[in-house]
């Protein structure tokens, strides 16, 4: 390890290990710095089906060992006894028709390993401190040693590394603002069948929020609660569980791992790029994750940016600060949209005209469909326009770029 690499990825999750596996494919010399040893903890199991695609670049397979398809999404109030099944195969015509269920530690590491197989090179335990740029590179200084490359790359994740070290995060209010969340394994047969059946995530409506029960491989569930307010603790996250049926089937014969809480959801980041360097995934902002989102942001993020970054780097243009103006435009809609739909879902009542209205018009639930696939860039959906105008009518629509430090 020495010299000056073309590109420096800062994090090997998802946004991370995308842009060094596209990177290293392109003969880009790529370093990627993890600070943590994989395989590692993270939670984020349901994928979107916009993601097929960008696997099928990679030349990544999710294998059976750590991945279950996933046909949809399911909403359920069970105080009310109202349950809403929402099937990708329904959604708009080119909408991707199925996603997966991952264990997250094994998908992080097939990833980071597809980039190590295309020739990036990777750098384990070493902590990103400081940034800098210098006449014809950017400098980054680890709590072991300093890195040079002509480009940098933050997909550090919620760390959020370069907007925390610039102060630029900006809090979205009015979304999910903590959560806690656990495993069950070993769940019983029955409602391991009947869960993996489809391997749709499930949605519960709970006051000041929501919970979610998703199956994983292997007789493994993932079960969270996500909350409004701030103080979330673990006996929400009990009471929760103790409140659905559903859940309770699923888990009341299973064996509970490790509770974990997290907190400070929904961000962006109002300085996504600049000379030398660019923000990718939760680094360039994170949404409430009520439809899973954030893999898909993370991934289609880094794809766009290297797609860019690629031909600068032929050029001898990677210190156009507006190098990565494109990729972060194309995200900006795709936060905007999925913004809009999370708004409505923190709506009581635009929660039951959207999820469980009885007789929706067809073309509009195509529409949700396409929007819950993660299908957010095209511009023929009848009901992204109706969401995204009716946002804007309103008034109320959060701003991602409004004022509020995170």
């Amino acid at each position: 390890m020495s010299g000056c690499v073309d590109v420096l990825v800062v994090g090997g999750g998802p946004a991370g290990a995308t842009a060094a596996a596209l990177l290293a494919m392109a003969g880009v010399r790529v370093r990627v710095l993890e600070r943590e040893r994989f395989p590692r903890f993270h939670i984020g199991e349901s994928l979107l089906p916009a993601e097929l695609a960008i696997f099928e670049r990679l030349g990544v397979t999710l294998e059976p060992a750590f991945s279950l398809r996933k046909g949809g999404a399911e909403f359920w109030n069970e105080r009310t006894g109202q349950h809403a099944r929402f099937d990708f195969c329904d959604g708009l015509p080119g909408t991707p028709t199925f996603a997966y269920q991952v264990h997250r530690a094994a998908f992080d590491a097939a990833l980071l390993g597809r980039a190590e197989a295309a020739g990036a090179e990777l750098v384990w335990g070493q902590t990103a401190e400081a940034f800098e740029v210098l006449d014809d590179r950017a400098r980054v200084h680890t709590d072991a040693a300093p890195h040079d490359a002509r480009f940098v790359i933050d997909a550090t994740g919620q760390r959020a590394w370069l907007g925390r070290r610039a102060k630029s995060l900006d809090r979205i209010d009015g979304f999910g603002l903590a959560a806690a969340y656990t495993h069950f394994d070993k769940v019983p047969d029955d409602a391991r069948a009947e869960l993996e059946a489809t391997g749709n995530i499930h949605i519960f409506m709970v006051d000041d929020g929501w919970a979610w029960l998703i199956p994983q491989p292997g007789g493994r569930v993932s079960v969270g609660r996500v909350s409004a307010r701030r103080g979330v603790r673990a006996s929400d996250l009990d009471e929760a569980i103790g409140a659905s049926p559903r859940i309770r089937r699923a888990t009341e014969a299973a064996e509970r791992l490790q509770s974990h809480l997290c907190g400070n959801y929904s961000y962006r980041n109002r300085s996504p790029y600049g000379v030398r360097h660019a923000c990718v995934g939760d680094a360039a902002g994170f949404l409430d994750p009520c439809f899973s989102s954030g893999v898909a942001f993370a991934m289609l993020g880094a794809e766009w940016l290297v797609d860019a970054l690629v031909p600068a780097l032929a050029a001898g243009a990677e210190a156009d600060p507006d190098l990565a103006a494109g990729a972060s435009r194309a995200m900006d809609r795709g936060y905007r949209t999925m913004g809009a739909l999370i708004e409505r879902f923190y709506h009581a009542g635009l929660v039951d005209r959207l999820f469980f209205y009885d007789t929706p018009t067809p073309e509009l639930r195509q529409g949700l469909i396409s929007l819950l696939a993660g299908d957010l860039w095209r511009d023929d959906n009848p009901f992204e326009r109706l969401l995204v105008s009716s946002r804007r009518r309103s008034g109320k629509g959060h701003d991602p770029r409004r004022p509020e430090r995170a």
